[in-house]
């Protein structure tokens, strides 16, 4: 494989894990996943990670590392979407003195780095085909060749990959070695997302809201008011864990008090970047109150209150549950949508 320059490193995590990696939930789900990670941790054999973005491959891999024989071994980690393809190979299996312009010694690579331990391979899908045949090869031969060099090199490397992509649909559009895949594939885990582990929003919000607290030099823990409960276990979380540790990081940090009452999904849409006008009111016909009917039997006063409520309703599920979008679209100051939130809390779904 032709290289003209050499490859720029990302920092490489080797050493032993001398600490338990942490894992939070409860649900069943979850809590399942665990039973899987831990019953395969100690088999010698590589392991498959599958998840959305932000559900913790990463967490897992390291996982998979501490709970397996290889502890005391290194860690090393490469994310092989971060890496243009023809850097790579030699970011893996490291390159000679003299094996392109620019390269003036030795230099291992992550195989190496990673014997007796764990090479742990992110986003594995993005790896070009030339370089999964010497993947394959080295899961099958324990063997590999620098860059540059003819000599075979030992090594003992237990490989964990994680993709949040297709790898079957790949491998049947040639894209992905189906050799390599089903050795790869000893064991496949599915890490479930987090609208999956409804069990877990509040338990995990308020570990990191604690652990944010801590970094802030605060003394008490914060609490998440019950509207600010019901926000985020309804939200759909598509960043997944990582998505609430940052939202929750933020809500502490903005917070004046140590009760979190207001929690912000979209950070571009509650700074100085938006605009007021870029919400528009709630229309009737979309919220399926276009017409009178239904209310007319009713008295007034109790017809707009079931009129306030459903547009309320409406609002907060249009705009994810987010109070202060829902009271733009209503028309409304954020304090006007809370005086009449409150006055409903009970009633709202």
């Amino acid at each position: 494989m032709n290289v003209d320059k050499p490859p720029v490193r990302e920092p490489i995590q080797v050493g032993p894990l001398l600490e338990p990696v942490e894992a939070i939930g409860q649900s069943e789900v979850f809590l399942e996943f665990e039973e899987r990670l831990s019953q395969v941790a100690p088999v010698n054999r590589p392991v498959l990670l599958i998840g959305e973005r932000g559900t913790g491959k990463e967490l897992a891999a390291r996982r998979l590392h501490f709970l397996s024989n290889r502890w005391k071994g290194p860690l090393v980690a490469l994310n092989c979407a971060a890496l243009t393809p023809s850097l790579i190979e030699t970011e893996l299996f490291g390159y000679e003195r003299g094996a392109f312009t620019g390269a003036e010694r030795r230099r291992t690579g992550r195989f190496e780095a990673a014997d007796g331990g764990t090479l742990f391979l992110d986003e594995i899908g993005g790896i070009p085909m030339e370089v999964q045949e010497k993947i394959l090869r080295v899961v099958e031969y324990g063997t590999f060749e620098r860059v540059g060099s003819p000599e075979p090199v030992e090594v003992d490397a237990r490989i964990v990959a994680a993709t949040n992509a297709d790898l079957v649909a790949l491998a049947e559009k040639g894209q992905f070695k189906r050799d390599l895949l089903d050795r790869l594939s000893f064991e496949i885990l599915v890490l479930p997302p987090l609208r999956e582990r409804k069990e877990d929003i509040l338990l995990l919000a308020n570990h990191f809201a604690a652990r944010m607290a801590f970094e802030l030099g605060r003394q008490e823990i914060p609490l998440f008011s019950q509207e600010a409960v019901v926000a985020l276990e309804r939200y759909p979380w598509p960043g997944n864990v990582r998505e609430l540790k940052n939202l929750v990081e933020r809500a502490v940090y903005r917070s004046g008090s140590m009760l979190i009452t207001d929690v912000v999904f979209d950070p571009f849409h509650s700074s100085h970047l938006e605009s007021p006008a870029t919400e528009a009111p709630v229309p009737l016909a979309e919220s399926g109150l276009s017409s009178i009917e239904g209310f007319t039997d009713k008295p007034l006063k109790l017809a707009v209150q079931e009129l306030e409520i459903r547009l309320l309703q409406h609002a907060l599920k249009r705009n994810r549950y987010n109070q202060r979008k829902a009271a733009r679209a209503l028309g409304l100051t954020y304090h006007q949508f809370r005086g009449i939130y409150r006055k409903y809390r009970g009633e709202i779904e």
